[in-house]
């Protein structure tokens, strides 16, 4: 039997501050990636030590600018003709991931571009987490890792010691997983229904359900402008809820999102750091995901199942 093929782990620029937490968690180093760039913005990527052989662990979110993600097709193909065994990309926040079909005429599925220019770079594995869209991971032909941050926010929610406490969905849109929660945590679920006439703006919104005397845990896999989500707070507050908090996996937090939370009847707002917040605010918590990635990196590596990394 051939000797194990070596790890080794390596970061995007903009996601080093994640890849130092969960090689600090894996107990592992960093390997060494130097990104040239050039005075017209075109940039290039070179490792500073040899990867023949290796088994390599790519640690990069795809999240606005896209030079992220151009970023990470550089380092695969980087890897590939540096003679890699195994090149997988760890991807914390899966960008474009919101375009995962045709809702109207002459739109690209982007998420199905992503996937192919990553299989074109030449990726063998793909470790992401909380995809907007479950049918991705058919835009692949090779293993994807899909893992849930149900694994932190669970023990965090039953932490909080909340009495009287409901689940919520901010859209019909994110029902399963609000109701996948809710039957692990055996409480009720209401759900919000609303209107959009155009992306990030929310024309109408309802809420299905009692709130009266509850208190509210809204879940969603991102914030972006924050809009659906203090506008369902403040509508929750009105029909009596006690007090409405937020659990949301990925902190996009776009334009007004900080200030519009900072303002909103929400209590606290939670995310994972799969994308680093901008600036604080005394209402936005912070969960790590690294030691998720860096137990799933080491189960990858040594050919392990990863079935105990999910809760629901």
């Amino acid at each position: 039997m051939p000797p194990k093929a070596p790890i080794k782990v390596f970061s995007g620029t903009n996601t080093q501050y994640l890849a130092e937490k969960i090689s600090l968690c894996a107990g592992r180093e960093l390997g060494n990636v130097n990104v040239i760039r050039f005075s017209d913005g075109e940039f290039a990527t070179a490792y500073e030590e040899t990867v023949r052989g290796s088994h390599v662990f790519l640690i990069q979110s795809t999240f606005p600018p896209t030079d992220n993600l151009f970023e990470l097709l550089m380092m695969i193909d980087a890897a590939k003709r540096a003679s890699a065994y195994k090149i997988v990309a760890v991807m914390p926040y899966f960008g474009f991931a919101r375009q995962d079909r045709k809702d109207q005429p002459r739109v690209s599925i982007g998420a199905k571009l992503v996937a192919d220019l990553l299989s074109t770079a030449g990726v063998d594995r793909i470790i992401t987490m909380d995809l907007h869209a479950d049918q991705i991971q058919g835009f692949f032909n090779i293993p994807v890792d899909h893992l849930y941050a149900s694994s932190i926010f669970v023990p965090h929610i039953r932490s909080l010691g909340l009495d009287n406490l409901v689940i919520a969905s901010p859209d019909v849109g994110g029902t399963k997983r609000a109701n996948t929660y809710s039957k692990f945590l055996e409480t009720p679920m209401v759900i919000c229904h609303k209107y959009r006439s155009k992306a990030n703006v929310v024309d109408e919104m309802r809420i299905i359900g009692d709130v009266e005397g509850k208190n509210v845990v809204i879940l969603d896999d991102m914030i972006d402008t924050a809009g659906t989500l203090t506008k369902a707070a403040e509508m929750m507050k009105e029909q009596g809820a006690l007090s409405v908090r937020a659990f949301a996996t990925h902190a996009i937090l776009s334009g007004p999102a900080y200030e519009r939370i900072e303002q909103s009847e929400l209590t606290e707002v939670y995310v994972s750091d799969s994308i680093p917040l901008r600036k604080s605010s005394s209402k936005i918590k912070v969960l790590s995901v690294a030691q998720l990635f860096a137990d799933t990196i080491e189960k990858v590596y040594n050919y392990q199942s990863i079935s105990t990394q999910f809760v629901i």
